[in-house]
């Protein structure tokens, strides 16, 4: 029996031991407190110690520390950096297992937080329930399900007899659901290995970028009159129609948007950068002419088009620019500018498929799993920061992140088993091992 096929037989024989200790993650709640929960959910520590118990049971070295945005003052302006987030019991998590020496480091890192627990749940969303091969509970995906993978297959590793030649590094944040300012913290602490695993839930996909993320809020004026009576032009008087001055926008964000599914497509993604409208807000009285619409649009940008800072300003100087060419196809828009105002940058990251890590990451996932195919993540998830720095990233985790922030949230536990093989021989190839003496 090889050295791999130990670890799977492992895991295999204790598959008890990894759905444990997602289910105590999940049972320790640790709802962001943006979402605000009640206070009794929002104790993102609670999690975090009870993941700091098993790897100090695994004989890892650990240590928390705590963003704090005056300490981190000097990125204002730049990815995940919120002066108003506060962090008590909010702490990252650090742990450390030295290798023998000569191989490569790699961080093993996700994020503690999750989102609001919601309604309609017919499963308690912080019991950690089994269910025929589902294990229920909010962040079972999104992702303690993660976390969960990766800290069991280091421990597969240790108990297959098995010593790492490159120290692994285990990083856990706060506060990706509310911007990252948990994974800033832990760059600009100095955190840094030779490649980096974030275990978002990929489906078993192998993700080697994430796109950008703009929130964007666009207001348009108009002017009230009673909605019943012949109105006259604007220009003496008459009232203006906000929301059809709106329908103007949603036509031309639809034109907008088939340029873009030619000029913003990616060779890793499954479909191209768009603008969707989120929410639209109108109107007063059923008897008045509205006379303000708020479009709540979300747009996405590559990696190739964030700026300096890594994020999106050079998209959100298009978009502007877009606003701004179509009111001046219309008399009252040109008078009367409609507004943009930018609600969340969530940055981006992608590695390259030319570097060694990306193919070591490919390559040993596909052992374990020959399904798993390269296609990166529609949505945000932590890694820009870890690239900015220099370090190639990529992102596994076991989960349909479809059912991420639903109702009833739940992981397949065979997939969770499978993602915890493939991370463990990502690890054991990357690393390098030999057995222990």
């Amino acid at each position: 029996m090889t050295a791999k096929e130990k670890i799977y037989k492992w895991i295999e024989e204790n598959r008890e031991e990894v759905t444990g200790l997602l289910q105590k993650l999940i049972q320790a709640p640790s709802v962001n407190p943006y979402f605000d929960e009640e206070t009794i959910y929002m104790k993102e520590g609670d999690a975090q110690r009870v993941l700091e118990a098993y790897l100090k049971d695994m004989g890892m070295t650990t240590e928390y520390t705590y963003p704090d945005a005056k300490k981190l003052a000097s990125y204002e302006g730049k990815p995940g950096y919120y002066a108003d987030h506060t962090f008590e019991d909010r702490p990252n998590l650090y742990a450390e297992l030295k290798g023998t020496g000569g191989g490569r480091s790699i961080m093993l890192s996700g994020h503690i937080d999750v989102v609001q627990r919601g309604s309609k749940w017919t499963q308690d969303p912080f019991g950690g329930k089994i269910i025929g091969n589902r294990l229920y509970g909010r962040g079972a995906v999104d992702m303690k399900g993660g976390i969960a993978a990766m800290t069991c297959a280091v421990k597969a590793i240790q108990e297959s007899g098995m010593k790492l030649k490159g120290d692994i590094r285990i990083g856990t944040v706060v506060d990706e659901e509310a911007g990252g300012m948990g994974t800033l913290a832990l760059v600009a602490e100095g955190y840094r290995a030779d490649g980096c695993l974030i275990t978002e839930p990929t489906h078993l996909k192998i993700a080697p970028l994430c796109r950008g993320i703009l929130w964007g809020k666009l207001t348009i004026e108009g002017r009230a009159g009673h909605i019943e009576l012949k109105q006259g032009d604007f220009r003496t008087g008459g009232a203006v129609d906000a929301i059809d001055k709106a329908s103007l926008y949603l036509e031309q964000f639809r034109r907008l948007n088939k340029e873009w599914s030619v000029a913003k497509e990616h060779k890793y993604l499954p479909i191209p950068c768009q603008i969707h409208i989120a929410q639209f807000q109108a109107g007063e009285y059923p008897t008045t002419f509205a006379n303000r619409a708020e479009l709540t649009f979300n747009a996405q940008y590559l990696p190739s088009e964030k700026d300096e800072n890594g994020l999106g300003s050079k998209v959100k100087k298009e978009i502007e620019e877009f606003v701004k060419h179509v009111a001046l196809t219309d008399a009252w828009l040109t008078d009367n500018q409609p507004k943009v105002e930018w609600l969340i940058d969530a940055d981006c990251g992608e590695t390259l498929d030319d570097q060694p890590f990306f193919k070591t990451v490919r390559d040993s996932a596909r052992k374990v799993n020959p399904d798993s195919v390269v296609e990166g993540i529609c949505c945000h998830t932590d890694m820009g920061w870890f690239c900015n720095v220099g370090i190639p990233t990529l992102n596994i985790g076991p989960g349909d992140p479809r059912l991420a922030h639903q109702a009833d949230e739940f992981i397949e536990i065979e997939e969770l088993l499978t993602c915890t093989k493939m991370i463990a021989s990502i690890v054991m190839d990357w690393c390098g091992a030999e057995e222990n003496s």
